[in-house]
């Protein structure tokens, strides 16, 4: 992906986090990512984890609203906390700013409305980054699972924000690497915004249906 650089820190094309530090650091990236995280709260931060686990709930329908770009940046920047294989962090993620490509998207991901959200972020699986000594069917196995745990973290940081969001998995997977331009397969497309209303916890299935104890 294309990069600005500015001094020491190097950002991505077309987005440079509101929160920034001009602490020397030679891993520039963490250094940055982390101040991110630790930075103070922006508006609403729930930081009760399970609170935010309980309450995350899919939102359809999204306040005409934008996103605050430091909340943005924390959701971002907690997706990189996300544990992944052998540390080789097998995904990258792709910030839809574009209004006519979250247009296209909304089409590639079987017209799914929502899709046009105030946020919008495609998780792209990377398993070249996986530099471990398997065959490539595994290797790609350890990249959807990258993928997919990192964009778990970034919705609980979203709840925790005080806004909303939905996943998405159903989409054509050539049609969104044509409209965000790369050739790495999507694993998921996630919304983020302001829901419209607060939604209520659904019934999970009882505790007996879930859990199998293997003596």
């Amino acid at each position: 992906m294309n990069s600005e650089k500015d001094g020491e820190k190097i950002y991505p094309l077309g987005y440079e986090p509101e929160i920034t530090t001009d602490a020397p650091d030679d891993n520039v990236r963490n250094n940055l990512l982390n101040f991110i995280l630790k930075s103070g709260p922006t508006e609403v931060v729930d930081t009760d984890l399970f609170a935010v686990m309980a309450k995350r709930r899919s939102t359809r329908k999204f306040k005409d609203k934008p996103v605050e770009t430091t909340k943005i940046d924390k959701i971002i920047a907690a997706a990189d906390t996300a544990p992944t294989a052998g540390n080789f962090q097998g995904f990258e993620i792709f910030y839809i700013k574009s209004p006519e490509k979250k247009k296209l998207l909304v089409g590639a991901c079987n017209k799914q409305p929502y899709v046009d959200a105030p946020v919008v972020l495609v998780f792209c699986k990377n398993p070249s980054r996986v530099k471990l000594d398997f065959p490539e069917s595994v290797l790609k196995k350890f990249a959807i699972q990258d993928a997919t745990l990192a964009a778990g973290y970034s919705q609980l940081a979203a709840q925790a924000l005080g806004l909303s969001s939905i996943w998405i998995g159903m989409f054509d997977e050539q049609k969104v690497m044509d409209i965000i331009g790369t050739d790495l397969v999507p694993s998921s497309v996630l919304c983020i915004g302001y829901p419209e209303q607060t939604k209520f916890p659904k019934p999970r299935r009882n505790l007996k249906d879930l859990v199998h104890v293997s003596w």
